[in-house]
């Protein structure tokens, strides 16, 4: 049947993480509803989910869960959807003439897998080498968070992080390796929990091998206090 064909090709399609597009797939009435007209209906869909799946939503730990779930796909784990919640990364004159890389490790990350909407989560590494501006050290978390809070695949968001840095920084000399684990492998499917993924990009001086390796190994530093 073209149904289970079609399932089965979806699953294929998930199960082997593969991404479509490097933007964000969005559709363009996207932005029509208000984030409460969302949350109304997000809302009534999950009710259905948890009635379909034979739970009893009068029960107290239970029926406030539809409500939660829509604040927090709306509000939270999918806000990065928003271009408003954008954070604006304001740079500054290189004054002090720092002219090595700038390496920020260790970036949290915290996203969802778009395939089957379970938790990524995993360090950033990221790095830029100035020509002739600076952004604050803050702002490159909040990038990495800003495109983390969506539906994502890892290879996407390591290449999302680097455009943005690129363009906020007018330079090509950005780089960003993700170590992160994926809780649809971890806990579904094959169900290894000790497997993790790790991408890249490197941009402008960063693909030359040199380079590259400086950064890397600047990442594997230990960091005590």
């Amino acid at each position: 049947m073209k149904f289970d064909k079609d399932l089965e090709d979806f699953d294929a399609l998930g199960d082997e993480h593969i991404s479509t597009s490097q933007d964000t797939p969005m559709r363009s009435d996207a932005f029509k509803l208000t984030n409460e007209e969302k949350m109304d209906i997000i809302k009534d869909d999950i009710r259905h989910i948890m009635e379909t799946l034979g739970l009893d939503l009068n029960d107290d730990s239970l029926k406030g869960t539809p409500n939660r779930v829509a604040k927090m796909f709306v509000k939270e784990i999918f806000s990065g959807l928003d271009p408003q919640k954008k954070p604006s990364a304001s740079t500054f004159d290189n004054k002090y003439k720092y002219g090595e890389m700038l390496v920020e490790k260790n970036i949290t990350v915290y996203s969802t897998c778009e395939h089957h909407l379970l938790p990524i989560v995993g360090r950033a590494h990221i790095a830029y080498i100035s020509n002739g501006t600076v952004v604050g050290l803050s702002k490159m978390n909040r990038i990495v968070d800003y495109f983390a809070k969506r539906p994502q695949v890892q290879e996407r968001l390591t290449i999302q992080i680097v455009k943005e840095l690129q363009e906020v920084l007018g330079t090509k000399d950005v780089a960003c390796v993700i170590d992160a684990k994926h809780l649809c492998v971890n806990s579904r499917g094959i169900r290894d929990i000790e497997s993790s993924t790790v991408t890249s990009e490197f941009g402008g001086r960063f693909k030359d091998k040199a380079t590259r390796r400086e950064f890397l190994d600047y990442i594997k530093l230990e960091t005590k206090f």
